[in-house]
């Protein structure tokens, strides 16, 4: 499995990027939003994306954003890909990507057959899906929270238009049996390769890309 992408999210650390890149990242992840134990400052996601090697997209983790908070970040983060993690509609991901001209990633929260509906909706509108566990009521977080969602839900599916990427409770241990379930061709982990909220842990992010060798 090893033609699986991975996409580290969450990094605030020089750290963190550095085994983000050894462990074979394709994709990092810069969290703004501020109930986040990962949220970063533009000014520290501008030093930290200075470090990502060339071939690594660097995308911007965001909830609901107005258009200033985006104007800024994208004026001062040099990135490849806005992901956008709230209630988005799929009209505004369609001005998003008009607006700032770089490719969109929308999150999708999964927990029952009905919530798969949605995608469909968002397949005309954003250059890539992330299809990730629905927060429980009341979360403060939309995502990050290292819940799994039933991954037969998307066992032998027709998939979308556009690439997708799974997310949602995935772990070195059980990685490679969620890929195995769903097909992803793409992975997303933040929480699942920590030692505390917000602290990534090299050995777990190493462990983790070697269950998808």
């Amino acid at each position: 499995m090893s033609d699986i992408a991975i996409k580290f999210c969450g990094l605030s650390r020089p750290e963190d990027v550095a085994a983000a890149t050894a462990a074979g990242a394709r994709y990092i992840g810069f969290v703004f939003f501020g109930k986040s134990p990962r949220t970063v400052s533009v000014e520290t996601a501008s030093t930290l994306a200075m470090d990502v090697a060339p071939g690594i997209a660097k995308v911007a983790l965001v909830v609901n954003p107005d258009d200033a908070t985006l104007d800024r970040i994208v004026a001062e983060v040099p990135l490849d890909m806005l992901q956008l993690h709230g209630s988005e509609t799929p009209g505004r991901v369609a001005e998003i990507k008009a607006r700032y001209g770089l490719p969109v990633m929308k999150a999708i929260g999964v927990r029952d057959a009905a919530d798969l509906a949605a995608i469909d909706a968002y397949s005309d509108v954003a250059d890539q899906l992330l299809i990730d566990a629905k927060p429980v009521e009341g979360a403060d977080l939309p995502g990050g929270n290292g819940l799994a969602f039933d991954w037969r839900l998307l066992a032998g599916r027709k998939y979308w238009t556009v690439p997708w990427m799974l997310a949602g409770g995935l772990t070195p241990d059980n990685v490679a049996e969620a890929v195995r379930l769903t097909g992803a061709k793409q992975v997303d982990v933040s929480s699942g390769v920590e030692s505390a909220p917000g602290v990534k842990d090299p050995a777990l992010m190493r462990a983790f890309a070697r269950a998808l060798d």
